[in-house]
């Protein structure tokens, strides 16, 4: 999962050879490859990846406006585990062995169609219980990465263990994943996903022990980056229904009003937080490419409940939920407190002043816990200042170039 030094310039011209079916070989790409970014392909991935997010979000937000709070997170958790788990693979996969031919394009768009079914089984899955479609779309994303590995391995001798473990694993754990589904007494249950879970997560460990994949860092950052935006872009959209609530309930406009302010005013200190430092020198060893991916679950996750915060936050204050003030505010302020631990964690800590990163942390718990306060959500929006002011003033100086 992380890149190497090894040239593969002459694998890479090779791949230019098509075979007479217009297919190339999968071959490792440049992981020094210059300007290397994202693909029309990957954003377009993206898109559909996020409608599946929303989704999720959107079923979170009905738990938690209707009160049952713990009932919803548990299944919001399990099915963002699914998108974020399916995204997270394709994207350090396309990173290291991206040839665009119309073969890995149809497996890629396959996967598109898998999410599209997680997407609609998200519903029953977190309100009934009902894994049955979330199970058949999840089964569909992975196998189709099973085809791109089994490329991969065809046609990179170098690589071929690691991507021969790569398939064996996913297609091994999407059968315990149908087992899960049908056969176990009982129906699906938390203690055997969180087995499951691990399992997925153990499978790259295992397979990039023999070689490891040339991921370009620079690439994998820049993808991580824009899928964190996207997902920002639903918070950024539930400030917009504030303010369009707040025209349609004229007697709760101030209340709304200040919601869709903070709202924006948290988001972007989220987006702040999150760019405040390159990211790519994280990537430098196998470990930490491990924890770089795997953090951003966190990350990503609280990403998503944040802009189900809002929506609750809206409810409240149109009198649409009995929920108490605190507890509403708390699914705004939690999921921001998160977002900010994760990437101190994975981007910041140890790369600032002693006391840069104490005034964080303490923030980061201030924002929190001011789902307590009076206003909570302007409190929890002044600790976000002050968390970009610290960020800004330790930030090393930049020259500026003017062309």
């Amino acid at each position: 999962m992380t890149p190497t030094a090894k040239d593969t310039g002459t694998a890479r011209a090779a791949a230019h050879v098509t075979s007479r079916w217009g297919l190339m070989p999968v071959l490792p790409r440049d992981p020094a490859q210059p300007h290397r970014s994202a693909s029309a392909l990957e954003l377009f991935f993206d898109l559909v990846f996020v409608v599946a997010v929303a989704i999720a979000s959107r079923n979170l937000h009905h738990f938690e406006t209707e009160g049952h709070i713990v009932d919803g997170v548990g299944p919001y958790l399990m099915i963002f585990f699914a998108i974020w788990w399916a995204w997270m693979n394709f994207t350090w996969f396309a990173s290291a062995f991206d040839n665009d031919d119309w073969l890995y394009r149809v497996t890629t768009i396959v996967q598109m169609g898998g999410a599209l079914l997680l997407a609609a089984g998200a519903g029953p899955a977190m309100q009934e219980t009902d894994f049955g479609l979330a199970v058949i779309g999840y089964v569909v994303m992975r196998l189709a990465t099973v085809a791109q590995w089994l490329r991969a391995a065809a046609g990179s001798p170098e690589h071929r263990s690691t991507a021969l473990r790569h398939a064996i694993g996913v297609a091994g754990v999407q059968v315990l994943w149908v087992v899960w589904w049908l056969a176990l007494p009982g129906g699906p249950t938390v203690p055997g996903f969180v087995i499951l879970a691990l399992t997925e997560l153990a499978v790259p460990v295992w397979a990039e022990r023999r070689s490891v994949t040339p991921s370009h860092p620079h690439h994998i950052t820049e993808r991580y980056g824009l899928f964190a935006l996207i997902l920002l872009g639903e918070s950024i959209l539930a400030s917009a229904n504030a303010l369009i609530d707040a025209f349609e309930h004229t007697e709760a406009i101030a209340p709304l009003v200040l919601i869709s302010v903070t709202g924006l005013v948290l988001a972007a200190g989220m987006w702040w937080v999150y760019f405040a430092r390159p990211q790519h020198e994280r990537l430098a060893t196998v470990s930490g490419s491990f924890v770089f991916g795997y953090v951003h679950y966190v990350i990503f996750a609280a990403a998503g409940a944040f802009s189900a915060g809002i929506e609750v936050a809206i409810d409240h204050d149109t009198h649409q939920t009995d929920l108490d003030g605190v507890v509403a505010a708390a699914t705004t302020t939690v999921p921001v407190a998160l977002f900010v631990v994760g990437i101190w964690s994975l981007a910041l800590r140890n790369r600032l002043p002693r006391w840069a990163d104490a005034a964080i942390v303490v923030l980061a718990v201030a924002i929190a816990l001011s789902a307590l306060a009076p206003f909570s959500l302007v409190v929890a929006a002044v600790a976000m200042v002050g968390i970009v002011v610290v960020l800004e003033i330790t930030r090393p100086h930049r020259t500026v170039g003017l062309s």
